[in-house]
Parts: structure tokens; C-alpha cells; sequence
């Protein structure tokens, strides 16, 4: 993984990733278990969103994610079940590892904005947690 990544959350890790570059522009490599700690199977991109639109709302019981905006801007909403907090990421040299069991949100996202989602398996919805009471239970913290 890239240098002196940062836990802004419990799990969740901001990620500083190495910019190379020259008169002629920038360019920033993502590889599996280096920058990316973990092997990718699937990559998405969420883009075109319409403005005050807000995406997510779930939690996932064994996935680990990396989101990277690759243009633009968005805040994701990160949430244990007993604490909340809200990162923006703004640039493609850094990203945020989105660990299992922990609810996001992407909210606030720029006219043109492209967030770029690694994952580390295959779409599978048995592993998704898409109602919050469910969530906050299956994470300790009670229901809503």
C-alpha cells in the first residue's frame, strides 16, 4: 500500500497514492496489493449523478472496497453503527478503503464527478446489508 496511509474511521484508511508525472501530465497507477490492498475482482464507476442525489445506503458483511474520484468531487458518509463521519474526496491521488461493516453514503458529489469503486470479489447481493436497523444490530450498536 501506498505511504503513510491515515485511519480516519475505525478501518477506513485514506490513501495517499504515488503521483508520476511531467510537463506533459499527470498519472497515478492503482495495483492489486500494492496501492490496492487487496486482489480486484470488479471495478465500477458512479458517475452522472443528478445534483442532491445520494447513493449507498449499505453496509456489506465480508467485502473490502477502495473509492477513488477520479474526477470531481463527492463526501462519503462513513458509520459503525455508533459513530458517523464524513470524508470528500477530491482528487485522483488518493482514495479510501471501505472495510466490511461499516455503512456508507455518498452524498455532495460535483456536476462532474466520476467516483471509481474497487472491490475485491464478484457482485453478490447475499452480501449486502441494505436496512440500517439491520445494520446498526448486526454491528452491536442496537436498532435505530
Amino acid at each position: 500500500m501506498s505511504p503513510d496511509p491515515v485511519e480516519i474511521f475505525p478501518g477506513c484508511r485514506l490513501v495517499r497514492f504515488p503521483l508520476r508525472g511531467d510537463a506533459r501530465g499527470s498519472l497515478v497507477a492503482l495495483e492489486a496489493t500494492r496501492e490496492v490492498p487487496f486482489e480486484i475482482r470488479r471495478v465500477y464507476t458512479i458517475y452522472g449523478t443528478a445534483p442532491g442525489v445520494a447513493r449507498g445506503f449499505h453496509a456489506h458483511h465480508a467485502l473490502h472496497q477502495l473509492a477513488v474520484a477520479v474526477a470531481g468531487s463527492c463526501s462519503i458518509v462513513l458509520d459503525d453503527g455508533k459513530t458517523r463521519t464524513s470524508v470528500r474526496l477530491e482528487s485522483p491521488e488518493q482514495g479510501l478503503t471501505l472495510p466490511p461493516m461499516v455503512w456508507h453514503e455518498m452524498e455532495d458529489f460535483s456536476p462532474d464527478c466520476v467516483l471509481m469503486v474497487l472491490a475485491e470479489d464478484h457482485y453478490d447481493e447475499a452480501d449486502y446489508i441494505r436496512d440500517y436497523g439491520e445494520f446498526r444490530r448486526l454491528a452491536g450498536a442496537g436498532a435505530e
